[in-house]
């Protein structure tokens, strides 16, 4: 059986909401901000976005939920981790080992793609994924299952997370996300 057999017959056809982590979900420090960090990863002080824990609780309830990050596979473990919403657990969490190098060879810079052509391999409808990320880049491929959020660097006084969560509760039940109209969602 394959995996969008298997996805059907235990009866899981729930949107899935992918979430990147660095920037998007947290930031992470060298040195503390203008206030302790929340929790350490190594040796980074981790700055959990404001209403974080709010947001996950809510999405939770529509969606099925995932991380992916262009980030240390061990790293982003450990925080998806330290944030997942109490009764919930994340369908998959992946790091840059699953994205697609895209290497710049006129300034020697790679970037990392995340394809969803390979979360569609584990039974996934493209029109019912969406991707919430900070970075246009890393979903080139998929733009039309992309949310794309304002960076978060550690401020205290970010709000980013509650108009986004009311955004995704007025398009939770549409049946072909791809074809919304994202890029002004601030707007909405």
């Amino acid at each position: 059986m394959n995996a969008a057999s298997r996805r059907e017959s235990e009866g899981d056809d729930r949107p899935l909401l992918i979430l990147d982590v660095d920037e998007t979900l947290i930031y992470g420090a060298d040195a503390d901000l203008d206030r302790p960090c929340d929790f350490f990863i190594g040796i980074y002080h981790v700055y959990r976005r404001p209403h974080l824990a709010e947001f996950l609780a809510t999405v939770s309830e529509w969606f099925d939920l995932a991380i992916w990050s262009s980030g240390g596979a061990d790293d982003v473990t450990a925080i998806a981790e330290r944030i997942c919403p109490p009764g919930s657990c994340w369908k998959f969490i992946w790091g840059r080992e699953r994205c697609t190098p895209r290497t710049y060879f006129n300034c020697k810079f790679v970037e990392y793609v995340k394809d969803l052509k390979k979360v569609k391999r584990l039974g996934y409808n493209l029109n019912q994924i969406l991707f919430v990320d900070d970075s246009e880049n890393k979903l080139c491929r998929n733009f039309g299952n992309a949310i794309y959020v304002r960076p978060y660097f550690g401020d205290a006084s970010d709000n980013e997370l509650p108009p986004l969560c009311r955004y995704l509760a007025s398009i939770r039940e549409a049946t072909d996300y791809r074809a919304i109209e994202k890029r002004y969602w601030h707007n909405h």
